[in-house]
């Protein structure tokens, strides 16, 4: 029997609380769309949290769309994750400069 490989699926999330009253789905995708935007997340400094359950549930949501008031608690959490992600960063920059 072959093995099949699992194909990559990403979601990625926009917050900005001065405009959006949610975060929002910004890119999604499966396979080379998911790996791209992976890439492109890694290049860019870009925290990423590896979560399936959730990304399942975002790549059901369209682009642009405010994720509802349901995952509003995973979400928090993947927020905090980044906050501190930034923040140990920064504190690395500094030192290091």
């Amino acid at each position: 029997m072959k093995e099949q490989k699992k194909r990559n699926l990403a979601a990625a999330l926009r917050y900005d609380g001065s405009r959006d009253a949610a975060p929002k789905v910004i890119a999604k995708g499966q396979g080379i769309i998911a790996d791209k935007i992976i890439e492109l997340a890694k290049k860019n400094d870009i925290p990423i949290k590896n979560d399936p359950e959730l990304v399942q549930i975002l790549s059901k949501l369209d682009i642009d769309e405010q994720i509802p008031e349901d995952l509003y608690r995973a979400v928090a959490e993947i927020l905090s994750f980044v906050y501190t992600m930034n923040s140990k960063l920064r504190d690395k920059n500094n030192l290091s400069s």
